[in-house]
């Protein structure tokens, strides 16, 4: 069974770097992610969804490839592979792979403008080394599915100060960031 954590940043570049650390942490077989989507707040109330994987792209691709092999047999390969892309784009565009895109767009409405929630999808992981690479990063945990003591775990690595475990890196500011979703 998969869990769901839902990570709130101040800034959609600072949620595309910790999406890059968790991808990289999957590289180390340290976990193991289905789905690694940001969703943005803007000015105006507009939510932008950063997938990992753009299924219409793929989709587009696919059917290209398909439409020209059919469209090879039937002596028509330029409108075969233009059917074919069209209706894989379309086809790709309809399908949702991994987290809902309407949930994702229903929790980014609590988000301030200008930030970013990172919704990460786990089918494994190696607790402990994940909780001690996060440790210090920052953001906010908007939801998650895991148990009570795992998400206070969690809470408390994001938490914790990158300064108490490596004395060399110390912020250059000891200013506390401002809490990204209002009301809590």
């Amino acid at each position: 069974m998969s869990d769901l954590v839902v990570i709130v940043y101040p800034t959609e570049a600072k949620a595309e770097e910790m999406r890059q650390k968790i991808i990289g942490l999957q590289k180390e077989y340290l976990i193991q992610i289905s789905d690694a989507a940001i969703a943005v707040m803007h000015d105006g109330g507009k939510i932008k969804l950063n997938q990992l994987l753009n299924t219409t792209a793929l989709g587009a691709a696919s059917g290209g490839f398909w439409g020209l092999l059919i469209g090879a047999i039937f002596l028509m390969p330029v409108f075969g592979a233009a059917i074919g892309a069209a209706s894989g784009a379309l086809g790709g565009a309809l399908t949702d792979y991994g987290v809902n895109d309407g949930f994702m767009k229903e929790l980014a409405t609590n988000l301030q403008p200008g930030n970013a929630a990172l919704f990460v999808l786990i089918q494994k992981m190696t607790g402990d080394k994940v909780l001690e690479a996060l440790k210090g990063t920052g953001g906010v945990v908007l939801k998650t599915s895991l148990d009570h003591s795992q998400e206070q775990k969690l809470r408390d690595a994001l938490a914790a100060s990158p300064a108490a475990q490596r004395p060399e890196l110390a912020p250059a500011s000891t200013e506390p960031t401002p809490n990204p979703i209002p009301g809590v």
